[in-house]
């Protein structure tokens, strides 16, 4: 199913695509395999302790989000700026696509689409011009 809106929920170790319509969402999930499982920061060690992030991963990610006219990333940490940076550096199409970053823990799936819905839906009101029109419309 084709979806306008995407709303994409990411940490340091997958991202969960979810595709938003009214009654209806699509899922896809996308693991980051070369994500480290635990960093130990040692005191005598210069640097923050973290891996840098893993650019497949997110170009893995930016591909599955190509169908969307509008973007909602979300997540906890600092993985979904670092995301939307990246995105504005290599993907700059779809980086424009973004109508918020916001921060969101560990939802439940339905939990985060009834996020994501309630934000597009305020998003459509404030933005009419850039909302969807279903096809069969006016």
């Amino acid at each position: 199913m084709t979806h306008y809106h995407g709303c994409v929920w990411i940490d340091h170790r997958e991202a969960k695509i979810f595709g938003i319509a009214l009654e209806a969402a699509d899922e896809k999930v996308v693991h980051d395999h070369h994500a480290p499982h635990h960093i130990h920061r040692h005191a005598d060690h210069v640097g923050q302790g973290k891996a840098p992030p893993d650019h497949k991963f997110f170009d893995e990610i930016a591909e599955a989000l190509k169908p969307y006219k509008a973007l909602l990333i979300v997540g906890p940490g600092t993985a979904r700026t670092e995301f939307a940076g990246y995105l504005t550096e290599k993907y700059p199409l779809i980086a424009k696509r973004i109508w918020a970053i916001e921060p969101m823990d560990h939802p439940t799936e339905p939990q985060l689409v009834a996020s994501a819905r309630k934000h597009f839906k305020a998003e459509d009101r404030m933005h009419p011009s850039t909302a969807h029109v279903p096809t069969g419309s006016a």
